[in-house]
């Protein structure tokens, strides 16, 4: 039973990794999608592109990602008593805050469709580095488990 138990583990954490890479990937990519949209003349065929290609990858590859990231990752909390530990909770936050960040990226995105630009192309580049960030501190906090 204890060998079942640690393979559906490891198998949860595998797919856990996997589609946080995935996650990670696109919330790297959509804010360069839209500064190339943003550069992109009204109304242009290649608007038109950059509004396709950032609704595919909003709907193909972030929002299903997010949610195995989220099932996953709440899965292997309860497997390894997560939930009873300090440094689980900091990882939480700082996801939770990943979260909300893909949430207004999905509305920035729709509020460009719509034609409105409310950021400019250096705002959305330094916005660019939060996910990377906020990786470097869940590793971190899972690895070394500090409290």
């Amino acid at each position: 039973m204890d060998q079942i138990l640690q393979m559906t583990y490891l198998w949860l954490k595998a797919g856990h990794i996997i589609f946080v890479i995935f996650w990670m990937a696109g919330l790297f990519m959509l804010p360069r999608y839209y500064i190339y949209h943003q550069e992109a003349d009204a109304g242009s065929p290649e608007e038109t592109r950059w509004i396709d290609r950032e609704a595919k990858l909003r709907k193909i590859i972030l929002t299903p990602s997010l949610i195995v990231v989220w099932v996953l990752g709440l899965a292997l909390a309860w497997t390894i008593g997560g939930f009873d530990q300090g440094w689980f909770h900091t990882k939480l936050v700082l996801v939770l805050a990943l979260s909300a960040y893909h949430g207004w990226l999905v509305a920035y995105g729709k509020k460009l469709a719509r034609g409105e630009q409310g950021l400019s192309g250096k705002r959305l580049r330094l916005l660019n580095e939060v996910p990377g960030l906020a990786a470097a501190l869940i590793v971190v906090l899972v690895i070394l488990k500090p409290f």
